[in-house]
């Protein structure tokens, strides 16, 4: 199979003041995508990474929580942080917070479906206020223009089927001073059933000039391929086929421009990939709580491989980081002793989590 690096992914993209590496991001996730994650998709082929969202709630600016999404040391530039509410002035105090602590990029989430969201009227719930959704996106982006940092908008493509709005807002936001509009290919009311579709984001990006992604069931290098030329997006956004497997990027990347696909990673390559993000994983946690929440990220990455599942319930029963270190080496040579590369089949994506999908059970 031949295939070129479809225009315009062969030329560099910017937002704002910043050009970034390549057009292949990684989609902000509820108790995914923190730090670690975001600098370990990065190192393997990620051009950009959209933080967490972080609440416009004062009161919970001081919360355990917040302070970890809102911790960018050591990250790669730009640092784009996502925001989610339901009042205009909160959003803008929330955006110069955010900015205040190092982000670069602010992100507004007007496309969480999670029902503890939906049911404050945040997310994809302010798709259905039109007025109200307007009235935020210009007091973000004006409380941004003093520190000459760019905002972007990911939304989905309405509330449900009937209600299908997003090129009517995505026309708003442009007009209003949005830099990048992020779609998602679904409706608030699928949540992540059925299929991802692309006509709605093929529309908007044929009536608006700001650069616009494509979100939604890219899950291997040939549907990266298929949405972009349905499309005609200017990037593509990866959520859930990232978890358990990072290096999707730099595979997708290597795919577009060569039309060949990239040999899976060396088993003893991707031991030591996970091995430093546990580490990462845990400095940034503290022992107790990065024991537990890396347990979710060891499950993804051995869910498809020889073994997998039986690792995964003897992982989860271990109560040190030690122990999870010391367990997932073991078990990686072992698998690398049988074979050189990952035998490797891509999962299939679970419907419980996704891009900008609420907290799971595993994140506790």
């Amino acid at each position: 199979m031949s295939s070129h690096l479809p225009s315009p992914l062969a030329t560099p993209l910017r937002i704002g003041a910043h050009a970034l590496p390549n057009r292949l991001f990684v989609a902000p996730m509820a108790g995914v995508t923190d730090r670690p994650f975001r600098m370990l998709c990065k190192r393997l082929g990620a051009g950009y990474a959209v933080s967490e969202m972080v609440t416009s709630r004062k009161d919970l600016w001081n919360s355990l929580k917040t302070s970890r999404r809102a911790n960018h040391e050591g990250e790669t530039a730009p640092i784009a942080v996502q925001i989610a509410g339901t009042e205009a002035q909160m959003m803008a105090e929330a955006a110069v917070y955010n900015i205040q602590r190092g982000a670069q990029i602010i992100d507004i989430n007007m496309g969480c479906p999670a029902k503890k969201v939906c049911n404050k009227w945040a997310g994809s719930a302010l798709m259905q206020n039109e007025p109200l959704a307007e009235e935020i996106v210009r007091a973000v982006v004006e409380a941004c223009r003093p520190f000459d940092v760019p905002v972007t908008l990911k939304m989905r493509t309405g509330w449900s089927a009937e209600a299908r709005n997003a090129l009517a807002l995505a026309r708003m936001a442009e007009e209003a001073g949005i830099a990048m509009l992020t779609i998602h290919g679904r409706t608030r009311e699928q949540g992540y059933k059925g299929l991802a579709e692309h006509d709605t984001l093929r529309a908007v990006k044929a009536a608006v000039g700001i650069p616009v992604v494509a979100n939604g069931d890219i899950d291997s290098p040939e549907r990266a391929l298929q949405v972009l030329q349905h499309t005609g997006a200017d990037a593509l956004m990866i959520g859930r086929a990232a978890q358990g497997r990072p290096w999707i990027f730099r595979e997708i990347a290597h795919f577009l421009a060569t039309g060949e696909h990239l040999p899976a990673p060396r088993v003893l390559e991707a031991r030591d990939w996970l091995l430093e993000h546990l580490q990462d994983h845990y400095s940034l946690y503290g022992s107790d709580s990065g024991m537990r929440s890396a347990r979710k990220h060891i499950a993804w990455a051995v869910k498809a491989l020889p073994g997998g599942e039986d690792f995964r319930q003897a992982m989860n029963r271990l109560d040190s980081c030690e122990a999870q270190v010391r367990a997932l080496s073991d078990w990686f040579a072992a698998l690398a002793d049988q074979h050189e590369r990952l035998p490797y089949l891509p999962p299939a994506l679970d419907a419980a989590n996704d891009d900008d999908a609420e907290e799971q059970r595993l994140s506790a």
